[in-house]
């Protein structure tokens, strides 16, 4: 790879933790009802935008059942606090989290989720009133700014901003999150669910390394220090 990495950007929900399976579940739970489902066409248009954007976009897909935005709201909430127990770390996750802490890389975690559901970590509510969430960029380039790394805070930016910026790797699993950090003018990796491949995206933002699993990241690729040798 050309660029050389200084600190790292994660998303959260399937990409960290496997999440976006409960996220399915409750969605289908709730239009079983009404005899729909969700495609993964459609999830890949959830992804990464935030909880009322999310749910507003998924109702319209499906006019005509009876239950509105609140009311999804609220009753998807219920049923993922009930579920958020049985999420688990995904393969890789922890190995390289570690190595670059060891290595004193500087790593963040910017999530479209909202603060209710996560802890000390960037999220929507960091941005809110500026962003729906991704494809915007600003979840990112605020998490960079946490990160004291001057950045600016538009997408446009200054010369010396775009250094700085070009000096971060984000790890997405979401479409539309690939194209915010590369809007951000980050580098990216992308993570998909498989079934995510299958998704036509006329986006002119594509990811600058795609794989099946974090655990299959090498760092040294990207000018990070390499893992030990077992």
């Amino acid at each position: 790879m050309e660029r050389k990495i200084d600190y790292v950007v994660f998303d959260m929900d399937g990409l960290l933790i496997d999440t976006e399976r409960i996220y399915t579940e409750v969605t289908n739970d709730i239009l079983g009802r009404y005899g729909k489902t969700m495609t993964w066409d459609i999830k890949a248009q959830l992804m990464g935008r935030t909880r009322v954007e999310s749910a507003t976009h998924l109702l319209s897909q499906f006019p005509g059942i009876d239950i509105t935005v609140d009311q999804y709201l609220i009753e998807s909430q219920e049923k993922l606090d009930a579920k958020w127990p049985t999420a688990q770390l995904l393969p890789g996750v922890q190995r390289l989290v570690q190595h670059l802490v060891k290595h004193n890389v500087p790593i963040v975690v910017a999530t479209a989720s909202t603060r209710r559901n996560v802890g000390n970590i960037v999220c929507s509510d960091d941005v809110a009133g500026k962003t729906t969430g991704k494809p915007e960029p600003y979840i990112f380039l605020h998490a960079a700014g946490v990160l004291g790394k001057a950045v600016g805070v538009t997408e446009q930016c200054t010369e010396a901003e775009a250094v700085e910026r070009s000096k971060g790797l984000v790890f997405e699993d979401a479409v539309y999150g690939v194209q915010a950090g590369k809007r951000a003018g980050m580098s990216v990796v992308w993570v998909p669910d498989d079934r995510l491949l299958d998704v036509a995206s006329a986006s002119p933002y594509t990811p600058d390394e795609t794989l099946t699993s974090i655990e299959y990241f090498k760092p040294e690729k990207w000018g990070l220090p390499p893992y030990d040798t077992e």
